[in-house]
Parts: C-alpha cells; structure tokens; sequence
C-alpha cells in the first residue's frame, strides 16, 4: 500500500502528537509502564503454565505467587547483609576523617605544600557551632516543606500499589490487548507489520533475559571477588556495580571508584586496591568475551556511545522510568531503522 503524502503528513503529526502525549504524562505513566514491562517479560511463562491446561487467570496468579515468593526471599536473605554494610559504612565515616587526618593530608603536605597542612577538628567544631544559628533558619525551611515531602511519598507509595495491580490485568488480558492491536493493522500490510513486530518481539526478549542474566551473574562475582579481597563493603559495592552495568562500563568505573576508595580507607595499602582493580577487570573481560555475546549477542545492534546516549537521553526526558526503558526502546528503533534502510535500498530513488 502506497500512502499519499497527506496521509503521510498525517501519520507524522499522529506520532508526533504521541510523543508529545507522553511527555506530558511522563510523571504520571511510571508504574503503567513498568506494569507493561514486567507483563511482557513474564507473559511466556503464563503462556508455558497456559499450555500445561491451566487457565489464564490462575497461571497469572502462580506467577504473581512466584514473584512475591523470590522477592520475600530475597528481602530476607538481602537485607540482613545490607544492614550490616550499611551499619559498617556509617562506622566508616570516623575511620575515613582519621584517615585524612593522619595519612592524606600529611602527604599531601608533603609533596605540595610547604606549610603543613592539618585537620584541626577542635576548629572544625568552632566555626560549626558559630553557624548554629542558621540551623533555626534550616529547620525552618525544612518543616515548611514537609506537607510537600508527605505529598511526594504518597505519590511513591500510590505509585508502587498501581504497579502489582496493573502488572496482573495487563498479563491477564495480555493476549487479548495484542489481538485486538492486531485487529487495528490495515489487512495491506498485516503480513509486513506482523514480521516486524515478531522481529521487534525477538530482540526485545532476548535482551531482557541476556540482559538481567549478565547484570546477576557480574553483581555475583563483584561480591564473591570483592569478599575474597577482603573489603567490608563487598555487597552493597557488588550488587551496586552489577546494577548499573547495564550501561557499558558504568558498573567498572563506579565499582572500581567505590571499592578503590573503600579499599584504601580500610587497609590504606596498594595491593588491596590492586586486587579491587583485579576483580573488576576480570569482570569486565568475561563480560565483553562472554557474557554479552553468548547471553545478548549483537541482536541489538547499539554501538556503546549509543548505548551510554540512550541512557542519558532516556533520564533527561522521563527521569528514572526514561533511563529503565531507555535500551528497550532504542532496540526498536534500530528495528525499525534496519527495516528502513532494506525499504530504502530497494526504492527506486536508491538505485538511480
């Protein structure tokens, strides 16, 4: 089917009116769309559940039983162990200002300056108990955007009810809402638009397990690596640096930052730090040899400066949801560009 240019124009305004659409409603569309996320990932499994000849409903709601039961266990196992990194940071916090006190600052002193340099905490106290005063001014300030505060958390807290609720009536009717999308396609061009959603569909599986798989199984080995180096912050640093390594070398550079400077406020030697750069270099060479390769390959197609813009652009214009759905979303459009570029060079404009 050949589109006049009217039509034409008038698919460009309907995207663009979309895209501005959802702009707007950025601040509100959060737990929708992670709703859509999290029923497009677990849609295969109630469809496998479907086939053993359990209903819809009831193979949707083992799966919700599913995943309360894997996240209770692992706020169970997870979080004693955060609280006691969380409880050995804050007892870092009097280790580090020794630290400068008495190994930065006098090489420092040393190397740069002539005068030496000193961490007078006596003083230190002094001038803060001279700005007591704006303390008033601070909390003054502070209670006055409370009501504000209170507002902003129950948002949060609508926000994370809506998210389970939408989750189980999207994966419910799930095939029901792609039936009818389906309905909607011009019966001209439902063979084209059928295989590129399938195309679509492909890649977009194959990243989020790939995906999720390599951002476990590097979080793994940063704890397991980072305890055998002996740091005390070996979880929260590893689980953080398997978070974030979704986008290309962020996880290396926070987590040999992080655990750099972890390792030199607590044993204030070099080898240790070695052996944090040891753990993550290991991490990043099996990552790119691989993990990546084997478990999400080059379906994708996103050069690394594309990958690392996608985020940034993704967090610049929807905030924490913009860069979730940022890879997902430039996924499909490099689809859609490499479905282009075909259409292109087999138009007649290409070939003269």
């Amino acid at each position: 089917m050949v589109l006049s240019d009217s039509q034409k124009w008038l698919s460009v305004a309907l995207i663009v009116f979309a895209g501005w659409l959802v702009y707007l409603l950025a601040p509100v569309l959060t737990p929708f769309l992670i709703g859509l996320l999290l029923s497009y990932i677990c849609d295969p499994i109630v469809d496998l559940l479907e086939r053993l000849r359990l209903s819809r409903t009831m193979s949707v709601v083992i799966v919700f039983i599913g995943m309360l039961f894997f996240a209770f266990a692992g706020i169970v196992v997870v979080m004693p162990a955060l609280q006691a990194q969380i409880t050995v940071s804050v007892e870092y916090i009097p280790k580090a200002i020794e630290w400068v006190q008495q190994w930065l600052l006098p090489r420092l002193s040393s190397y740069f300056v002539t005068e030496e340099v000193s961490f007078d905490a006596a003083a230190l106290k002094g001038v803060l108990l001279q700005q007591w005063d704006a303390v008033g001014s601070v909390a003054k300030n502070l209670m006055a955007h409370i009501g504000r505060s209170g507002q902003l958390l129950v948002g949060w807290v609508t926000y994370l009810l809506l998210i389970p609720v939408v989750t189980f009536y999207l994966l419910r009717d799930w095939d029901i809402l792609v039936r009818n999308i389906y309905n909607l396609i011009p019966r001209s061009i439902e063979p084209a638009a059928v295989a590129l959603t399938q195309e679509i569909d492909a890649v977009l599986a194959e990243f989020f397990r790939g995906q999720l798989t390599v951002m476990a199984l590097l979080g793994s080995l940063y704890v397991i690596g980072l305890w055998v180096v002996g740091l005390d912050l070996a979880v929260i640093v590893g689980l953080l640096a398997g978070v974030v390594s979704f986008v290309p070398y962020l996880g290396v550079i926070v987590g040999v930052t992080v655990a750099g400077l972890a390792a030199l406020v607590q044993f204030q030697d070099v080898i240790h730090i070695l052996g944090v750069v040891v753990v993550f270099g290991v991490g990043q060479l099996l990552e790119a040899m691989v993990l990546s390769p084997l478990l999400v390959g080059d379906r994708i197609g996103l050069h690394p400066v594309a990958v690392i813009f996608a985020v940034m652009a993704g967090g610049q214009l929807f905030g924490f949801i913009g860069v979730l759905l940022a890879l997902p979303v430039a996924a499909v459009i490099v689809v859609l560009l490499r479905r282009s570029k075909t259409e292109y060079q087999k138009s007649e404009f290409y070939a003269s």
